[in-house]
């Protein structure tokens, strides 16, 4: 079986009662690293010291600022000994943005758990395969998702931030299961996130695909923009933070 959790699934502005987008799996697979990332952790009862990989969809401010957290965390707290190895994988951007980030954050004190990550555009995780695909976001941050197939049998993808664009559109349609950002509400003027109607016209187009949306404008409190939860095809479900769902070997069941 498969666990896939969302920790967060809030977009960069925070949407009360949510905290930024955050996946994990199987708890030890994280997908991106946002400013929240620590405090989702702790809600959750996961010591930093067990999540031993890190896929990073691009390096945008709400997708990677929680590192110097996660790194002093487990430096000082949960893996004082070092034990604990850690890969960090995505474009090559990724590690000279988090490099600098650390050291911007906390000057020397991260170098030595720096130099002990390991760097890689794929990761080697076991009963796991991964590829990246390109999407469309701001060309500067490097934007990509993530395929995954699990050896029971899951394909899986992760969007990152991406508006519509063919190649996301068709890797869903070979999906079990696709977490799908929708960052932005119907009015606003931009073509580089999902928005409620791509979202119905994706899930009417793969109704045998699981999808399930993240990274949302949608309150899940006290309403700031909007708290009304767009109307979703059936297979479509809007994620709250702390949903969870298994692969079973034939199907995704919500918990």
């Amino acid at each position: 079986m498969v666990k896939i959790e969302l920790l967060g699934t809030g977009n960069a502005f925070l949407p009360s009662g949510r905290m930024h987008s955050l996946l994990l799996i199987d708890e030890h697979i994280m997908i991106d690293i946002p400013p929240t990332a620590l405090s989702c952790l702790r809600r959750r009862g996961i010591s930093p010291s067990q999540i031993d990989t890190i896929l990073v969809t691009h390096v945008h401010g709400d997708h990677v600022f929680g590192i110097p957290f996660l790194l002093l965390e487990r430096k000082y707290i949960s893996d004082r000994d070092g034990l604990k190895p850690l890969t960090i994988a995505g474009s090559p951007i990724v590690r000279k943005s988090i490099e600098t980030l650390c050291k911007m954050a906390y000057p020397g004190s991260l170098d030595d758990i720096l130099a002990t990550i390991n760097w890689q555009e794929i990761p080697q995780v076991e009963g796991w395969s991964f590829e990246t695909f390109a999407v469309k976001h701001v060309a500067e941050v490097e934007p990509h998702g993530w395929m995954m197939r699990h050896e029971s049998g899951l394909t899986m993808l992760h969007s990152g931030d991406s508006g519509p664009c063919d190649e996301l559109w068709r890797r869903v349609s070979e999906c079990d299961l696709a977490i799908v950002e929708m960052g932005l509400p119907e009015y606003v003027d931009s073509d580089e996130h999902h928005k409620p109607s791509s979202i119905e016209t994706l899930g009417r187009n793969n109704p045998e695909t699981k999808i399930i949306v993240t990274h949302t404008y949608v309150d899940d409190g006290p309403e700031i923009i909007s708290a009304q939860i767009p109307e979703h095809p059936a297979n479509v479900i809007h994620a709250r933070d702390g949903d969870s769902f298994y692969w079973d070997g034939a199907k995704i069941i919500t918990l």
